[in-house]
């Protein structure tokens, strides 16, 4: 599958919840690629990911899909561009694997048109994609977490759109399904795609084309995932506690056990 070259771009957002500011004048452009959003806990990264998927309406700034601002896209047109995998994804119901994957084809179909043989072979492909193909006849709430993550990565994918913004989309996922998920959101980069996902594991996040570093609701870094300057911003947002080293074509993060090393980083960072 290959799709037109898609981009998103979020300026100045600041967005409130409950009366609480919660992301701060946050500008980022999600390109053809994979872009892994990371930071520690409360950075706002789903907050993020939620005000790009047109789900939050920010109190300051905009969201353009393809050099379109959201409020001039029709809500159809605009879920045949984005696609949206929210972190905690339920299905209710008996539906089978496979049903619930062709919810994905909604904002082609509509409600109430039949599925046609482009529809079905969309389903397919994106099941075989996500590796759920064999359990599709099968009643989700019998699936596993990591089965069902799966299926709801699938789901998404039916939709065949341009940009794919996934919220801890490796959630219940083992360790061979999440380099699987690694492998799968490569070849979407090369297709076209323009991948956005929030991760917590920076193992993971490092094999990304770019990143975007974010704590306290602010943006702190984006670039290329090789980028000296983005390992030192991950270093300073996660208070030192961690390393990030070159192994082979890789890096990789190394815990930060060294006790006096630590303290020395957060020395340095106060004065």
């Amino acid at each position: 599958m290959s799709v037109a070259p898609a981009s998103l771009i979020a300026s100045e957002l600041e967005v409130s919840l409950d009366g609480e500011p919660v992301l701060h004048r946050v500008s980022v452009a999600i390109d053809a690629g994979w872009t892994a959003i990371v930071g520690p806990n409360g950075a706002g990264k789903s907050t993020l990911l939620r005000t790009l998927a047109g789900l939050l309406k920010p109190g300051r700034g905009e969201v353009r899909l393809n050099g379109r601002a959201h409020a001039k896209w029709a809500p159809r047109e605009w879920a045949q561009h984005l696609a949206w995998l929210p972190q905690q994804g339920e299905v209710i119901g008996e539906l089978t694997a496979g049903e619930v994957v062709a919810l994905g084809r909604l904002p082609h179909l509509g409600l109430f048109a039949s599925a046609r043989a482009i529809d079905d072979a969309a389903v397919l492909q994106a099941m075989n994609r996500a590796g759920c193909a064999d359990w599709r006849h099968k009643p989700v709430t019998q699936l596993s977490g990591g089965e069902r993550q799966r299926v709801m990565l699938a789901r998404t994918l039916a939709v065949q759109a341009g940009v794919l913004l996934l919220d801890e989309p490796t959630t219940h996922l083992d360790p061979p399904h999440q380099i699987a998920l690694v492998r799968l959101f490569k070849a979407l980069a090369a297709d076209g795609c323009a991948v956005a996902s929030v991760l917590h594991d920076l193992p993971l996040a490092l094999q990304s084309d770019r990143l975007v570093v974010m704590a306290e609701g602010r943006l702190l870094a984006q670039g290329d995932s090789a980028d000296p300057r983005l390992h030192a911003a991950l270093v300073d947002v996660f208070g030192g506690a961690i390393r990030i080293e070159r192994l082979g074509e890789q890096w990789i993060v190394v815990p930060q056990l060294d006790t006096h090393a630590l303290a020395r980083h957060r020395g340095a960072n106060k004065s």
